[in-house]
């Protein structure tokens, strides 16, 4: 193991066991590279590299200090790699998607509240019938965004609201190309919806893999 990486894993431990919580400002550098037998250059460097994945908080003048480690905060890193990907690659976002945001779907029917339910419909009402491909992407991303807002699991909106973002072009692209693309979209936005008020998990579940699949299978026929 790399020196560096041997540091990371000393801080990580430490963070891991509790000896280090959210919030804990780090030892002096001096103290802390003696404590955990590292050179200091290879905790300036662990250090170095931590701040950048977010888990650790370095402030000029006072300190480096650990960070909430909030899911979003952390997951941010992945839509930065994200933001790197080749057009070859959004299939398997889609096919990640596929797998994760019917599992969301269903979660959320047994805790979306009613004034959700009723601000999802009014998105769905104010697109009207024949909405332009751009305003159905658009409301498509805040529409699953506020559905997987209310599983109330953190972690999972964080991660699908990185994935949504490579896959946008497809659906644009999917629109513009592909000649019933806008009616069965609006179609399956409200077959989820209608699971969602009947607060049926398993409803809930199928119609987002329909809804998922169809812009996957379009994608794949056409690369």
């Amino acid at each position: 193991m790399a020196v560096t990486d041997e540091a990371i894993e000393k801080i990580k431990g430490m963070i891991v066991s509790g000896a280090l919580r959210p919030g804990d400002r780090l030892p002096k550098e001096s103290e802390l590279a003696a404590d955990l037998g590292l050179s200091r250059n290879s905790l300036r460097e662990a250090v170095r590299a931590l701040s950048l994945i977010r888990i650790l908080d370095v402030r000029q003048g006072d300190g480096t200090y650990v960070t909430s480690l909030d899911p979003q905060l952390l997951l941010e890193a992945l839509s930065f790699v994200v933001d790197f990907h080749r057009d070859d690659t959004v299939l398997e976002f889609l096919a990640v998607r596929r797998i994760l945001e019917p599992a969301a779907t269903a979660l959320a029917s047994t805790r979306i509240s009613d004034a959700e339910l009723d601000r999802l419909q009014e998105q769905l009402d104010a697109l009207g019938q024949q909405p332009s491909v751009e305003e159905l992407v658009a409301c498509d991303l805040e529409f699953h965004r506020g559905i997987v807002q209310s599983s109330g699991n953190s972690v999972l909106c964080s991660l699908l609201d990185g994935l949504s973002g490579p896959t946008t072009r497809a659906r644009v692209w999917r629109g513009l190309t592909q000649e019933d693309a806008v009616s069965r979209t609006l179609h399956e936005h409200r077959a989820i919806l209608a699971a969602l008020r009947d607060r049926d998990p398993e409803a809930a579940r199928s119609w987002a893999t329909v809804h998922i699949a169809s812009v996957e299978q379009w994608l794949r026929s056409t690369l």
